[in-house]
């Protein structure tokens, strides 16, 4: 089943617990730290565009990437509200393409724990790279093992709401080291007919050393990992950790 079709549309609903201002707050810190404060960032796995809004409104010039045409939509609709000049483009990030480079790249909620392959996320940095200006950063978060085996894997969690519930169950391969959702999405259609529908997630847990080696043979310079949210090293009950990066040359 394909991902983030059907939930696309209660998306925003189920991540409103989300702080994206602090998180946004967070990122924007890291890029002031490397001097960048302005110009053009791309957020790749925009997703609905709610991290992207708020750095456009703080001043940078913003491009979304995400590989949902039913996300897309939605933060085109935020677009169309807001009047933001962003550049949403539909495509997958392990073979994105831009007209030119941009000064940052960004990357949260999980995205890069989709790509299931290590070859795979290894395009992806390479792609990074290349699209950075000399000397650009690359933010990043993951979720990491211990979140997957210790809070996610085989655990139910489920959520009702007046327009629209879920129902989450995770599965953990430890040997594959992957995360399986299946989410089963009740959501209201007309006068109190709800419709039922089902997708598939899956998600890699990679380690902090496997990610280092496949930036720099990438052509990237790892430059820190945080425990997020903090400016702390990771620790081995980090449930999210965030990854900065920098061009080294193309």
């Amino acid at each position: 089943m394909e991902a983030y079709t059907s939930f696309a549309r209660v998306y925003d609903t189920f991540m409103d617990n989300i702080p994206y201002k602090e998180w946004s707050n967070y990122i924007i810190d890291i890029l002031k730290e490397y001097g960048i404060d302005k110009g053009l960032v791309l957020d790749l796995g925009c997703g609905t565009g709610s991290l992207t809004e708020i750095l456009a409104k703080s001043g940078f010039d913003m491009i979304g990437i995400d590989n949902s045409e039913e996300m897309l939509e939605i933060a085109m609709e935020k677009k169309i509200k807001s009047g933001l000049d962003i550049l949403y483009l539909l495509q997958d990030m392990r073979e994105f393409e831009l007209y030119g480079t941009v000064r940052a790249i960004v990357s949260i909620c999980d995205s890069i724990n989709y790509i299931m392959e290590e070859e795979e996320l290894l395009d992806v940095f390479k792609l990074v790279n290349n699209y950075l200006d000399p000397k650009g950063i690359f933010v990043f978060d993951l979720n990491t093992k211990y979140k997957y085996e210790h809070l996610l894997g085989e655990r139910v969690i489920a959520e009702k709401r007046e327009e629209c519930s879920f129902i989450w169950d995770n599965y953990y391969y430890e040997e594959e080291c992957v995360n399986e959702y299946d989410l089963t999405l009740y959501i209201k259609e007309e006068g109190d007919l709800y419709r039922k529908y089902e997708e598939s997630h899956y998600q890699k847990a990679y380690e902090l050393e496997k990610v280092k080696s496949l930036l720099e043979k990438a052509g990237m310079e790892f430059i820190a990992a945080y425990n997020a949210f903090t400016k702390e090293e990771p620790k081995a009950d980090s449930e999210r950790i965030y990854v900065i990066a920098r061009e080294k040359g193309k």
